[in-house]
């Protein structure tokens, strides 16, 4: 979305004369809000999302002890937002890690589970799993705990309205005489997660339900929201719904689409109308599904920039599955080669940031791969990120470093054998002697005329900086 004023035009507006000083402070107000509005996401998200780790069971101390995490070992590395996945209003039984309980019908029509909800028919934070929640204050106290520590606070959301307020007959807020039941698209259902209905955005009442959405996440102060089952199929209608709805509410708020194949045919809706979208289904620690990765982003190649970038889903790094979703307990299965091109590759192609691990368990090899400013410096400020060839089980990627002469390259052996990978300097219009640094080992190798190659472990990556001298 364009803000309507730019700075230029506000400050001529503010030098023009005026009927009156209220005039003058709703303008200003308005365009500042308009302007603020754009400003999220401006480069890549960098955070921590709970669902890798915990599923849809994490607890209030959980979430409180990842970010007591990061705002010790990771913010002054770029590291920002807390994120608590789905199913923050379902209260999951003592040792529980089921991730998608399914609703049922009582003999009057009513739901089992039944989803902590408000009274408009809003979903709020399960106090049992969330204490600070009680007495109707949703995520505020989490929220501003997360804000106390110089960090933002997101939350998941499902697509749509809850299937119990349908029921319900639950009032919309701010659309006066208009029920849930009215406003549901009662054939729209996610296919994996029964508990809501889409909603039918031509339907008057609707657009006020999502707006009365964000309202309530803005008076808990959340700064990310990540919205699922919007691409199966693609929800233009409601994608447009929350955009709007995010733009009325009053505070900057990053909207993530997720999961599913979000279709690259939409590419210039979701550019318009989101900020990170995601190119796959889940994305889990199995080399094949990395392979998989690197065809998505190149069919996505060229449409990532500053507001809007393609997702290539959570960074399976650190301890997965601690209550669910997807196998056992255990640190990822990506060997440290496999690590390494799975962070590398992340960073380079600009792919939003968000740790799948339980932060508080990391070791010496997840604090390497989250803590190197020279790596994490291709995320967030190289430009136009390409593939420079992919053949022979050897694949190099590369971005424009800002500012200079220079390119972030990645070299990647996607081979089951160790190999050399070279990069010709001529590929990338680079002329005469190149100073040549390795930025995961913080070391310049020297300079080298026409190519630089080196062998590389099966399945692993380096990443370099190559500057014209």
């Amino acid at each position: 979305m364009k803000t309507q004023y730019s700075k230029t035009k506000i400050m001529a507006r503010l030098s023009s004369p005026f009927r009156g000083l209220g005039g003058l402070l709703v303008i200003l107000l308005f365009s500042l809000g308009s302007f603020a509005q754009t400003r999220v996401a401006e480069t890549p998200p960098m955070g921590w999302n709970s669902y890798n780790c915990f599923g849809s069971a994490v607890h209030e101390d959980e979430v409180r002890a990842n970010a007591d995490y990061m705002a010790k070992n990771l913010k002054q590395h770029g590291w920002q937002y807390i994120v608590i996945d789905f199913l923050w209003d379902y209260d999951n039984p003592p040792g529980s890690n089921i991730g998608n309980p399914y609703q049922r019908n009582l003999q009057d029509g009513s739901f089992v589970p039944w989803l902590t909800m408000d009274q408009y028919g809003r979903l709020e934070p399960q106090p049992n799993k969330f204490p600070s929640a009680w007495g109707g204050k949703g995520f505020k106290p989490v929220s501003d705990y997360v804000h106390s520590l110089g960090l933002k606070f997101g939350i998941h959301i499902m697509r749509g309205i809850p299937r119990q307020a349908v029921w319900a007959k639950s009032p919309v807020l701010g659309a006066k005489g208009i029920t849930a039941d009215m406003i549901a698209d009662t054939s729209s259902k996610c296919t994996w997660l029964n508990h809501m209905y889409g909603l039918n955005m031509s339907k008057p009442g609707a657009q006020e339900y999502l707006n009365s959405l964000l309202n309530l996440y803005a008076s808990w102060g959340v700064d990310f929201i990540k919205v699922d089952d919007l691409s199966r199929p693609y929800s233009t209608a409601e994608v447009e719904g929350y955009r709007k709805a995010i733009d009325q509410c009053g505070r900057p708020i990053v909207f993530s689409l997720s999961p599913g194949e979000t279709p690259v045919a939409q590419a210039a809706h979701v550019t318009k109308n989101g900020n990170m979208w995601r190119m796959a289904d889940d994305f889990w620690d199995n080399w094949k599904e990395v392979l998989h990765m690197f065809e998505y982003a190149k069919n996505w190649e060229g449409v990532g920039g500053p507001g809007h970038w393609p997702d290539c889903d959570m960074l399976q790094i650190g301890k997965l599955s601690k209550r669910g979703p997807v196998g056992k307990e255990r640190y990822s299965r990506f060997t440290d080669d496999e690590l390494y091109t799975h962070m590398t590759f992340w960073c380079l192609y600009r792919a939003p940031l968000m740790i799948g691990g339980n932060m508080p368990e990391n070791r010496d090899i997840e604090t390497k791969l989250f803590t190197n400013d020279e790596v994490l410096a291709a995320n967030q400020q190289g430009l136009n990120p390409k593939q420079l060839y992919k053949k022979d089980g050897s694949m190099v990627w590369y971005s424009q470093a800002k500012g200079k002469k220079a390119y972030y390259v990645g070299l990647f052996n996607i081979g089951d054998q160790d190999q050399n990978v070279s990069v010709n300097f001529a590929d990338l219009g680079l002329k005469g002697k190149i100073k040549v640094r390795n930025l995961w080992n913080k070391a310049d190798v020297g300079s080298f005329s026409s190519n630089y190659q080196q062998k590389i472990n099966k399945h692993g990556a380096i990443l370099l900086l190559l500057t014209a001298q």
